[in-house]
């Protein structure tokens, strides 16, 4: 554990990260532009956000689930595409309130730990009630529906991306290395633990993931299958 607290006190680590995602960030928004231009704009942002904030993991991720390559759908792969979808908005919201609470307030671990997780909560919450919205549903039931399908993702990914950040960063600062290291390090742990409860979630019917992406090029509306499911109820 000492031996990862240095790597990650070290500017290598930092520019290994950049090393790896760049590439990987630019390959996407290649390929969302060309082979993938059919998919709708949010899930565009949605990996190329995944891929920012993980690098060569989201690229993985997307090459393996997020395509209209893929030789065949399945539950793993809408549970990467779910999870992806939760991800993007939480990550906006974890880096706002670590950056804002830890980096610029100095709170205390307590504060940051609840404003980094409401903020979280809001911005991965907002990306889930603002489609269904557009696509007509009422703001009572959009609000509801997204309560039940992304609270328990959001929870686990948070809890686990903030206890990670805390627990690596200790008192750095920002303009320290570790501050920006575990940030990265804690993100990719929250995609990590949030997916076998979207896995689960999606077993049991509570959301059904992303739609397959060799379907969105045929006219098809690329949002979060509960709404359908919940119209089709």
């Amino acid at each position: 554990m000492d031996m990862l607290r240095a790597f990650i006190d070290s500017q290598d680590f930092l520019l290994l990260w950049f090393a790896l995602m760049i590439p990987s960030l630019i390959w996407v928004i290649y390929d969302l532009r060309g082979r993938n231009a059919h998919l709708m704009s949010l899930m565009k942002v949605v990996w190329a956000l995944t891929v920012l904030y993980s690098g060569p993991i989201g690229l993985l991720i997307y090459r393996w689930s997020g395509r209209k390559e893929i030789a065949t759908d399945s539950l793993p792969r809408r549970a990467f595409r779910s999870v992806a979808h939760c991800y993007s908005g939480c990550g906006l919201g974890e880096i706002t309130g670590v950056i804002l609470t830890a980096g610029l307030l100095s709170l205390g671990n307590l504060w940051v730990s609840v404003v980094t997780f409401l903020l979280a909560y809001v911005f991965g919450y907002a990306l889930t009630v603002g489609p269904l919205m557009q696509d007509g549903v009422p703001l009572r039931k959009a609000l509801w529906e997204a309560f039940l399908a992304e609270t328990p993702s959001i929870t686990v990914m948070e809890v686990t991306a903030i206890g990670v950040s805390l627990w690596l960063a200790g008192s750095a600062h920002m303009g320290d290395i570790r501050f920006w290291s575990a940030l990265i390090v804690s993100l990719s742990c929250g995609l990590v633990a949030a997916y076998p409860v979207n896995l689960l979630l999606i077993h049991f019917g509570v959301k059904e993931g992303m739609m397959d992406p060799r379907m969105t090029d045929h006219g098809g509306h690329d949002h979060n299958d509960h709404h359908e499911h919940a119209h089709q109820a």
